[in-house]
């Protein structure tokens, strides 16, 4: 059985343990996001990741997942499962609707009284997205969308860091343009930057920014994301995956997640099956050839998660312009 000392960790640059060495990230998390929204099998999902040794645990205010997980964290601090909150790195997200600066600060006191907790290891702005205050989460409609005052909740978000709520914060979705226009202003530079990242979907040009930033990124949809039954997976269907799978006696899913990984970020990874809990922490002891890498980055690259997912199917509710959608979706436009 796995144990957590064989996940590895990465220093993030603006987030301080509370011995003042820089707090260190999982390389590989549990995710909780999962439609329909928080399904009763999360929390037992949870505590048998925990014994598995994952200790990364991602979350957010719109996935209503905060709660299981901080019962499921405070049953294994009860039956020693853990031993200390300190050995968690637990993420959430601001989302849309709180995306304004006087509701940043109750939405991450509303996400620690769902967790049970005193402090987040990340806080992330979910999106470079706002929503008016009160308006239906999901799916989002079109006519709710608000210019994002991104200076201003940034100064918020850097409050919640200097109050202790969170030892670091970071951002979600953020393509390069609005990484840069953050850091012209940012006193706290966003440790992470969380995003849709797979063989699918290589996000070459925003991983280079990011690194000469001093930004980690985290990969969410490692393995493709939830898809349409009737369509094939670009990453689990893949054959290029398939034959490097074969080769390697791993899976799809292992080959696709160390892949990920050895492109230097971290990752996290939704699955509530026991058996694929396990499998999702043995991408370590092994490695894919310069020949498997050089098959993976000719894999045709299709994004999976946007904006124009996300909103009202309502016809009438769907009309954004291209260019109104590039402010809040992560496609690098060459």
């Amino acid at each position: 059985m796995a144990s957590c000392n064989t996940i590895p960790a990465a220093e993030l640059i603006s987030c301080y343990s509370d011995a003042g060495s820089r707090a260190a990230i999982p390389l590989v998390g549990l995710g909780t996001a999962a439609f329909p929204f928080a399904p009763e099998t999360t929390k037992p999902a949870i505590l048998h990741a925990i014994e598995l040794g994952y200790r990364h645990f991602d979350t957010a205010s719109i996935y209503q997942s905060e709660q299981a997980l901080g019962e499921a964290i405070e049953e294994a601090l009860l039956t020693g499962r853990l031993h200390s909150r300190s050995e968690l790195f637990i993420t959430s997200k601001l989302w849309c609707t709180d995306a304004h600066h006087d509701r940043v600060l109750p939405a991450i006191r509303n996400t620690l009284r769902n967790l049970k907790m005193e402090y987040l290891d990340l806080y992330l702005i979910h999106w470079p997205m706002c929503l008016k205050p009160g308006a239906a989460a999901f799916p989002v409609k079109a006519k709710d969308i608000l210019p994002l005052d991104l200076k201003s909740v940034w100064e918020a978000m850097e409050e919640c860091q200097r109050l202790g709520l969170t030892r670091s914060i970071g951002v979600s979705n953020f393509n390069t343009t609005k990484l840069q226009e953050l850091l012209q202003f940012a006193k706290i530079p966003p440790a992470v930057n969380q995003v849709e990242m797979n063989p699918a979907w290589q996000q070459e040009k925003l991983r280079e920014f990011c690194k000469g930033k001093g930004i980690h990124i985290t990969a969410y949809s490692p393995l493709g994301g939830q898809t349409n039954p009737l369509r094939p997976c670009p990453v689990m269907d893949s054959p290029v995956l398939r034959d490097i799978a074969n080769s390697k006696g791993q899976t799809v899913a292992q080959v696709s997640l160390r892949w990920v990984h050895e492109q230097g970020v971290s990752v996290v990874v939704k699955s509530f099956n026991k058996a694929r809990l396990k499998e999702n922490v043995e991408i370590f002891g092994w490695e894919l050839s310069e020949e498997d890498r050089r098959k993976i980055s000719l894999i045709p690259q299709s994004k999976k998660v946007c904006i124009k997912g996300m909103l009202s199917i309502s016809p009438q509710e769907c009309e954004l312009e291209p260019h109104e959608l590039s402010e809040v979706d992560v496609f690098e436009l060459e």
